[in-house]
């Protein structure tokens, strides 16, 4: 007996959640364990040990901040309380390096290759959207956008895209919408910011704590 397109839907979601969330969640664990590590194990003694810690905990904390739905931050605000100030600068550099590989890889992204997965998932609406705005110019897919908004709320936040992207990056909890590095891969993957627009928006959004930091010390 042949399964029901709606049933056959919702299996397909299923077993898509069943592989991605537990990656997600695994992902997730992977940032805390590290911040935890970072926070209680290790006790520099001495410059050389000083210095090993901070680039191994640079690099790590570049590599999550680029992930979706790890808790990055948290890995820089241990870092800084470990360290002070001093690192203020390299936690800075590595967040902006970090949200702008995220948004390259989600250039990197084949819409076909979302619009055939959100087909094969039954969600025809969203599947529809990207395909009439695949191909456009940044201008061009705006435009279509603004002219078939979804809800009242999405001319105003397509027109101060980059103020609500600055927004989003600094929401508390946002790693419950992907974090920094799920919010600058759909960034780039949208084709709706330009890579020297978004580079400024992620410097100037992320620039508030280490400012501060540095004002005013840990």
């Amino acid at each position: 007996m042949a399964l029901r397109p709606a049933l056959r839907r919702a299996l397909r979601i299923a077993v898509t959640l069943a592989v991605a969330v537990p990656l997600l969640i695994l992902a997730h664990r992977l940032g805390v364990w590290i911040e935890h590590w970072l926070a209680a194990e290790l006790t520099p003694q001495g410059e050389t040990t000083i210095r090993a810690t901070i680039f191994f905990a640079f690099v790590t904390y570049t590599l999550l901040m680029a992930l979706p739905f790890v808790p990055g931050v948290e890995i820089g605000l241990a870092l800084i309380a470990m360290f002070g100030a001093r690192v203020v600068p390299l936690v800075y550099g590595g967040t902006v390096l970090a949200l702008t590989l995220s948004f390259l890889a989600g250039r990197l992204i084949p819409q076909s290759s979302v619009i055939r997965i959100l087909a094969a998932l039954r969600m025809r609406r969203a599947a529809a959207l990207l395909e009439s705005l695949d191909g456009l110019a940044p201008e061009a897919r705006l435009s279509a956008l603004l002219r078939n908004p979804s809800s009242r709320l999405v001319p105003r936040l397509l027109r101060h895209r980059h103020l609500a992207l600055a927004a989003a990056f600094n929401l508390p909890g946002n790693s419950l919408v992907g974090g920094g590095g799920g919010i600058g891969l759909a960034a780039g993957f949208s084709r709706l910011f330009g890579f020297a627009d978004y580079v400024l928006t992620v410097a100037l959004a992320v620039a508030p704590v280490p400012v501060i930091v540095l004002l005013f010390g840990s």
